[in-house]
C-alpha cells in the first residue's frame, strides 16, 4: 500500500510538474520520477533525515534503513517544542523489541513540532518513516484511526526551524546514503 500511495504521490508531483511548465520547455526534457521521491531530503551518517519544507522550516525523521534495523518500535521519545538544538545534539530516542537507539538532530535550530502520533503509536515509524501527514486524493485512503480520529499515515518526528540552513549542504544526498548504506552493508 505504501508503494502504491508514493506512486500516486509521484504521479501527482509529475503533473505539477509538467503543467507548471510550458509546453515548449517540455519538449526534448526528461526528468526521472524516482529521484521525485526525495529530491531535497538529506542524511545523516546516524540515519536520520532532514527535509526542507519552506523558508527555513524543516522535518526530521529516521531512515527506512534504521527502521528496517530497528524492527517493530514500540516506544518514542522525541524533543519538546521550543528546544533548542545545535547539529548531532541527542534529542531522543527510539526502542523496539530489539533494540534501543538515540536520535540525533541533524541540523541546528528551534524544535517547533514534535509528532505526538509518533508517540502515541510509535509504529508509525516503521509504517510511514518518511510521510508527513498530508491529506489529499492520493491519500484518503490511506488514513488510519486514532482516539477515534483519522489521520493521514505520518512517521516524522519533529519539526524544527533552522538556524544554519547552509549545515543542510554537509549533509549526504540520497544518492550518497544509498553508498553509504550499502558500504555499511558490506562489513
Amino acid at each position: 500500500m505504501v508503494f502504491i500511495a508514493k506512486l500516486t504521490r509521484i504521479g501527482l508531483q509529475a503533473a505539477r510538474q509538467l503543467r507548471a511548465t510550458p509546453l515548449a520547455a517540455v519538449q526534448g526534457r526528461s526528468f526521472h520520477l524516482g529521484s521525485m521521491l526525495a529530491a531535497e531530503r538529506r542524511y545523516t551518517n546516524n540515519h536520520e533525515w532532514v527535509e526542507l519544507v519552506s523558508g527555513n522550516k524543516a522535518i526530521v525523521g529516521i531512515s527506512s534503513y534504521a527502521q528496517e534495523s530497528l524492527g517493530d518500535v514500540v516506544f518514542a521519545q522525541l524533543p519538546e517544542p521550543d528546544t533548542e538544538l545545535k547539529q548531532n545534539d541527542e534529542c531522543g530516542a527510539l526502542e523496539s523489541v530489539k533494540a534501543a537507539s538515540e536520535v540525533y538532530s541533524p541540523v541546528s535550530g528551534k524544535v517547533t513540532e514534535k509528532n505526538a502520533q509518533v508517540e502515541d503509536t510509535p509504529a508509525l515509524v516503521n509504517s510511514s518513516c518518511y510521510e508527513k501527514g498530508k491529506i489529499n486524493n492520493a491519500y484518503i485512503a490511506f488514513l488510519y484511526l486514532s482516539n477515534n480520529k483519522l489521520y493521514p499515515p505520518a512517521g516524522w518526528l519533529f519539526k524544527v526551524d533552522l538556524k544554519n540552513p547552509q549545515e543542510l549542504e554537509t549533509l549526504m544526498t540520497e544518492e550518497q546514503y544509498k553508498d553509504f548504506v550499502k558500504g555499511s552493508a558490506d562489513h
